[in-house]
């Protein structure tokens, strides 16, 4: 039987689109699902602000009646713009193993892209960084994060098939936590603070935090990103919603802001306890049990073991000056006293070298890879 693609335009039709990644990987033990209510707002043009400056279409895949797979294309005008590119993105994409499948799903996003004057194909991307983006292709027998999303082994096998070829690649780490902070970390953190008349600023209120810094974390990540493959910078309501949805939620003790002698902010590193175990009981729900999971994972003494890294950013003119050092010199204690053993990195640019020195003073594993694909539209 041919395989027939259908693209979404009712809620129905939306609601199966992102159920079908929760049945396709309900049996498996490291896919993290995401919740189905922060899926909704991803995708709804009057809920997010990504659609200022992107265009999207979702395609459900069928065979025998049946659905086997579904796909986003994506147009990042903005990402265009700045990297002079006419690329349509793929993302958020999930597929059974049949090829046939994978192909009509990725041709319906060429012809779509086709149809807007774009010249390439590239992804796994969503609308901006800080959706998922990357291709699992090591590291299948690891527990994915919050930030990330898992795939079976068998999909990149049927990119390379299909013509796609690597664009970047992304590494991630397991990095341990020491039992004290390492000495040349500490002497090249207190060398730094006081060369460059730095400071550590902690907060205990999300309100105040928000009030005082939230749009200079995201002004700052703006900066640092970037450089970074892909990027385009946060608009001003995306910033505003990220500091309503994100910056509430945070246990305090895992963020750390350093700033200079005039208090303009210089770095930030956000972590979070991992939500990944809460987040497969959740099964994608918040109800009726959903919530519980999620806060008890963040909140209470018997946490996972595992934290995640989701903001390490630095200002351009002090990167390779030691203020990442600046940082963990900060959070190892904190991480300590509430029992972590390791982080989750989370992806970092194979070729980003600056944000990978910053581990060298502790035991690491890689143990994940990711990859972008490309393809020229025919």
């Amino acid at each position: 039987m041919s395989i027939t693609i259908e693209r979404v335009s009712t809620k129905k039709q939306l609601k199966s689109f992102i159920r079908f990644n929760y049945e396709l990987y309900k049996e498996n033990a490291y896919s993290v699902p995401d919740l189905y209510a922060d899926m909704l707002n991803t995708y709804s043009k009057d809920k997010n602000p990504a659609f200022d400056f992107c265009e999207a279409e979702y395609f459900l895949a069928y065979k025998d009646g049946k659905l086997v797979g579904r796909v986003a294309a994506i147009i990042n005008k903005r990402a265009n713009e700045i990297w002079e590119k006419k690329n349509v993105r793929f993302g958020w994409i999930d597929f059974v193993d049949d090829i046939e499948v994978s192909a009509a799903l990725l041709n319906a996003v060429e012809e779509w892209g086709k149809s807007k004057g774009m010249e390439e194909v590239q992804g796994p991307m969503g609308f901006t960084d800080l959706d998922a983006e990357g291709m699992l292709i090591d590291g299948f027998d690891q527990l994915s994060t919050m930030s990330t999303t898992y795939n079976f082994p068998y999909y990149p096998q049927h990119l390379e098939k299909l013509g796609f070829e690597k664009d970047a690649d992304w590494v991630e780490y397991k990095i341990y936590i020491p039992d004290a902070i390492p000495d040349k970390h500490q002497r090249i953190s207190k060398l730094i603070q006081q060369k460059y008349n730095l400071q550590i600023k902690k907060y205990t209120s999300g309100k105040k935090i928000a009030q005082e810094y939230g749009q200079a974390i995201f002004d700052l990540m703006n900066e640092a990103y970037q450089v970074l493959y892909g990027f385009s910078p946060l608009t001003q309501k995306q910033i505003e919603l990220y500091i309503k949805t994100y910056l509430p939620v945070l246990d305090l003790r895992m963020v750390t802001l350093v700033t200079d002698a005039e208090g303009k902010l210089v770095a930030v590193g956000v972590s979070m306890p991992s939500m990944a175990e809460a987040l497969q009981k959740a099964k994608g729900k918040l109800l009726p049990f959903g919530w519980y999971y999620l806060l008890k994972a963040l909140y209470m003494k018997k946490r996972s073991k595992v934290l995640d890294l989701l903001i390490v950013a630095v200002k351009p003119e002090y990167q390779n000056k030691g203020v990442n050092a600046l940082l963990f010199s900060d959070l190892i204690p904190v991480y300590q006293q509430l029992g972590f053993e390791y982080a989750e990195s989370n992806p970092e640019l194979e070729i980003n070298e600056k944000v990978q020195a910053q581990w060298e003073y502790f035991k690491t594993e890689q143990h994940k890879r990711r990859r972008a694909f490309t393809k020229r539209i025919d």
